[in-house]
């Protein structure tokens, strides 16, 4: 099953627009399940979640944990993506102080 692990320290009162960029599985290669989890070190962190054309998770304070989210407890969205849609993790810290995010996203192909 492939997978997508990304950890990245989002910079005080900035935005990282897909903090899964350039990964091989950032565009679906063919229909599959979506199970996915966001971690933020600290409070003030909001994450938005787009799968193509769905919006999975409008801007909402993220998970707050130092680790990377636990399977299948935290994987707490899921999605069905097409062939070539694109998964987007932006990830936008509100705080003075630069924040580490974390996600997980596991994808089980469907036939």
């Amino acid at each position: 099953m492939p997978a997508i692990q990304a950890e990245v320290t989002v910079a005080a009162n900035s935005t990282n627009s897909n903090i899964i960029s350039g990964s091989a599985f950032e565009y679906s290669r063919g229909r599959q399940l979506l199970s996915l989890g966001v971690t933020a070190a600290a409070t003030g962190t909001f994450c938005t979640i787009q799968s193509g054309a769905d919006v999975i998770l409008e801007e909402s304070a993220t998970f707050i944990k130092t680790q990377f989210p636990i399977v299948p407890d935290e994987m707490f969205y899921n999605d069905i993506m097409e062939m070539f849609d694109r998964l987007r993790i932006q990830i936008r810290n509100t705080t003075g102080g630069g924040i580490v995010a974390r996600a997980m996203a596991l994808l089980t192909p469907l036939q």
